[in-house]
């Protein structure tokens, strides 16, 4: 079987062959052309999962041929004749102007009112950190900021570091995700001292808002349904309102078309033409059409008749309609009729 260089050299041969180098790929060659100070400050300002998809490609493009790294090099003159030096290092230049026309003092006061706001903070370490890493950061502060550590991590690593954490915290630790509001000064300072003493991390002032509802739905649908439905029934005993919204936002009309065509089409058999054609009139096309190929051909057309036929509708009425099905849904995942999804699943 032919691998990859065969084919670099295939195409090498005959230029008429080669297809033009994807952006990803172009970027990974240019990086190799740099020396590796100059690549290094490239890669110290992007994201981790950018590194990661970046250093993957360098090594599958490692040693691609002369006509190649010329198309490269002439994507990037060309990108760069649209380009001006204006803008670069234009903070230090207008602070320097600032400092010179107003001294110090006033320039500092006018560049606070004045200057973009930057987004960084001492918090962004944790995007490098794995699950362990944070679980063993975070296992005996206080349940607060645990949970404001969660807000700042994606879904899926937040859901693994929740699943690291003692079992008696978890509740709490989802409950403080769920009414997380304005996070104090005081809080970050704490995660940054954490995050200091395992080499990361830079103090950044103010506060932020962050968690909620959705944070805390995204992360349960994550975690193993067992482990989600304890978190639930806990949640319940100790706030009924956030429990059911968490609950609301872990499974929603859109996430309909996650469901298998067989459980889809039994729920839509059990729902009466006058929830569906509301909740169908504010579908998305993709879910809309998956609900109608689990229908006959002539159930199907009428309901795209009846839709027609009714025209405008109340926002009010086609939401109502949609959290009906919603509801349909989960009565029929209760009572083992159909499965609604969910991540972590277990199998005996």
């Amino acid at each position: 079987m032919p691998d990859a260089n065969d084919a670099t050299l295939d195409t090498l041969a005959n230029p008429a062959a080669r297809t033009p180098l994807r952006g990803d790929q172009a970027a990974a060659i240019l990086m190799l052309l740099f020396a590796e100070e100059q690549a290094a400050e490239i890669l110290a300002r992007l994201e981790p999962d950018e590194v990661r998809q970046l250093s993957e490609i360098m090594y599958s493009v490692a040693n691609v041929g002369s006509e190649d790294i010329n198309e490269v090099l002439d994507l990037f003159i060309d990108k760069a004749k649209n380009r001006t030096t204006v803008g670069y290092k234009a903070d230090e230049q207008i602070e320097g102007m600032l400092k010179r026309a107003l001294g110090d003092r006033r320039a500092e006061t006018m560049l606070t009112r004045v200057a973009p706001k930057k987004t960084g903070n001492g918090l962004d370490a944790l995007k490098w950190m794995d699950a362990v890493e944070i679980a063993l950061l975070i296992e005996h502060e206080h349940p607060q900021i645990a949970a404001v550590v969660l807000s700042y991590l994606k879904p899926d690593v937040a859901a693994n570091v929740l699943q690291l954490l003692a079992a008696d915290a978890q509740e709490d630790i989802v409950f403080r995700l769920a009414t997380l509001g304005p996070v104090s000064a005081e809080a970050l300072e704490t995660i940054e001292a954490l995050l200091a003493s395992q080499g990361g991390g830079t103090r950044s002032a103010g506060s932020s808002s962050s968690g909620g509802t959705s944070d805390a739905a995204a992360i349960m649908n994550i975690i193993n349904k067992r482990e989600s439905a304890r978190i639930i029934r806990a949640l319940t005993k100790r706030d009924k309102d956030i429990a059911r919204r968490i609950e609301d936002e872990m499974f929603t009309f859109a996430d309909l078309i996650r469901l298998d065509p067989k459980d889809l089409g039994a729920l839509v058999r059990s729902i009466e033409a006058d929830i569906l054609v509301p909740a169908l009139k504010g579908a998305d096309d993709k879910l809309r059409d998956k609900m109608f190929a689990c229908m006959s051909s002539r159930a199907a057309q009428s309901i795209a008749d009846d839709i027609a036929e009714r025209g405008p509708m109340p926002m009010s009425e086609v939401l109502d309609a949609q959290k009906a099905i919603v509801q349909a849904a989960k009565r029929m995942a209760d009572a083992g009729e159909i499965v609604i999804g969910g991540g972590g699943d277990e199998y005996v």
